[in-house]
């Protein structure tokens, strides 16, 4: 399935309580200060809910820069368009 990429970066925004214009492909907990591990948990819920999937455990520990939860989406079949 495929959805603007604007969805995905509302959700990160919105759960790092961060601008949009501060999620990129290298954002992660170097980058977003919020980015703890709670908010990384909400983040986990908030993305399974809002594309309809679940990540397996060793993806939960993999999403720790946006361009991978880019990937690791695409492995469940859900694709990003501009």
């Amino acid at each position: 399935m495929q959805y603007p990429e604007e969805k995905l970066k509302q959700v990160l925004s919105r759960i790092f309580n961060v601008s949009l214009d501060m999620i990129t492909g290298d954002a992660s907990p170097d980058t977003i200060e919020n980015w703890d591990s709670v908010r990384h948990m909400n983040l986990v819920l908030a993305l399974e809910e809002e594309f309809d999937f679940e990540f397996t455990d060793d993806q939960v520990v993999e999403i720790i820069i946006y361009a991978l939860i880019k990937i690791v989406l695409k492995e469940h079949g859900i694709e990003f368009v501009q």
